[in-house]
């Protein structure tokens, strides 16, 4: 299975009215495109993925299991993502997280289902 980024796009996650930071899916579709990502390593964006207390919740999805990030609030974290996909592209499972993105990770230990994602974004 190719490895993938899958960003939430739920009930919670970039939901503004209930307080939680925009989920910037433009400027990743963009930086996506420019860099050719997609073949390598798609970008998707699902519906609820859970849980909603962690609100914008991304999963790196790689060849040696799912990486769980939660709480992403700055267009630095999502830059964090795109510079993680790019290396990952190219060097695979030889790349890291940066700093930034570690501090994000948390344990997911349910199965999950990507569902489909809402309509209006």
């Amino acid at each position: 299975m190719a490895p993938s980024v899958i960003v939430c796009n739920g009930c919670c996650c970039g939901n503004l009215e209930k307080g939680h930071d925009k989920v910037p899916f433009e400027l990743l579709e963009n930086e996506w495109e420019m860099h050719e990502l997609n073949e390598n390593i798609p970008l998707k964006f699902s519906g609820c993925l859970g849980p909603c207390s962690m609100r914008n919740v991304v999963i790196l999805d790689t060849v040696e299991g799912p990486i769980w990030l939660g709480g992403l609030s700055s267009d630095e974290h999502y830059r964090g993502i795109i510079e993680w996909a790019r290396d990952y592209a190219t060097n695979g499972p030889e790349s890291g997280l940066s700093e930034i993105l570690q501090q994000l990770i948390f344990e997911r230990t349910e199965n999950f289902k990507v569902r489909e994602p809402r309509k209006n974004f």
